[in-house]
C-alpha cells in the first residue's frame, strides 16, 4: 500500500514540476502571443502577421530581423499546422 502511495505522490509531482509548453501557430497566433517568442518584439510581430501564411516553419525566416540565430530560439516553440490567416 505505501508503494502504491509513494508512487502516486511521485506522479504526481513529476506532472505538476514539468513546465506547460505551448506551441505557437505563427499561422494563426495574434500580435501579443507572437511577441511572447524569445527575440520577437512587436515589430517583428508585425512583420510575420504580414508575411503570412507560411507552409514551413523555416519560412519565418524570411522575415527580416529574423535569420539563424532567432529561428534557432523560436523554432521549438512554433508551428505552421492548422488553417492560415491573413491579417
Amino acid at each position: 500500500m505505501k508503494s502504491i502511495v509513494a508512487a502516486t505522490l511521485l506522479g504526481i509531482g513529476l506532472a505538476m514540476s514539468a513546465p506547460a509548453f505551448a506551441v505557437t501557430n505563427i499561422n494563426t497566433a495574434d500580435q501579443k502571443a507572437l511577441e511572447k517568442l524569445p527575440g520577437v518584439g512587436p515589430a517583428k510581430a508585425q512583420e510575420i502577421i504580414k508575411h503570412r501564411p507560411y507552409k514551413t516553419k523555416a519560412d519565418i525566416q524570411k522575415v527580416d530581423g529574423i535569420g539563424p540565430k532567432t529561428y534557432k530560439m523560436i523554432e521549438p516553440e512554433i508551428t505552421v499546422g492548422g488553417p492560415a490567416k491573413k491579417n
